[in-house]
């Protein structure tokens, strides 16, 4: 494979069924499959400090950083040479995350986190973002997982994390498409397969067969 691959991303609050429609997606499309915070060794530490709810309080800016510096990790060992080898990522969760929950939810500049997220993904940003869209009591009643550090946050967290990445989405529509995520799991995946073929072309390998 000559081309270069496409970074497709899965954005959304707690609960929303992120984590399962990006495998869901990576299987139908064949193509590589990992998340932030982690997608490697190095990466997979730091995010055990981030979501380990028994440790003492991050500062929301020590919080940036070590998503920043997963990010550049993950980036720099994972993404690019799979997108330079032709191969198609999905991932699960990026930089619109970093915006949204340490911008709009914890409250910082959100001009100096954009500009240190374009420094951690050195110059790479998305193909295609899908927020899946679910109300927040609705996303807190499907976790059954103990709450990690962030789940264990108030409701006026999600609610500024929720407006964050509409906003997101709408001052980007080129790259950002909203999906229903309410339904089965098989619903929510077909209507994330018909944007993947509507905007990028992209159809499941056995279909292309």
């Amino acid at each position: 494979m000559d081309a270069r691959g496409r970074l497709i991303v899965l954005e959304g609050g707690e609960g929303c069924g992120k984590s399962t429609q990006a495998e869901l997606l990576a299987a139908y499309l064949g193509a590589e499959s990992t998340r932030e915070p982690g997608g490697t060794a190095i990466g997979e530490r730091i995010r055990s400090v981030l979501l380990d709810g028994e440790l003492a309080p991050l500062d929301p800016r020590a919080e940036l950083m070590l998503m920043l510096a997963t990010r550049a990790q993950h980036v720099a060992e994972r993404i690019k040479p799979w997108l330079a080898a032709g191969h198609d990522v999905v991932c699960d969760r990026f930089s619109g995350s970093t915006l949204a929950y340490q911008g709009y939810g914890r409250g910082l500049p959100l001009d100096e986190i954009t500009a240190a997220n374009d420094l951690s993904c050195a110059g790479l940003s998305p193909d295609l973002v899908i927020l899946l869209d679910l109300p927040i009591a609705d996303g807190a009643a499907r976790r059954e997982q103990p709450d990690d550090r962030f789940e264990k946050e108030d409701g006026a967290f999600f609610v500024r994390v929720a407006k964050g990445f509409c906003e997101l989405a709408q001052a980007d529509p080129e790259h950002w498409v909203v999906v229903d995520a309410s339904g089965t799991r098989e619903e929510v995946a077909n209507r994330a397969r018909a944007v993947v073929a509507a905007r990028l072309g992209l159809i499941g390998k056995s279909e292309a067969m």
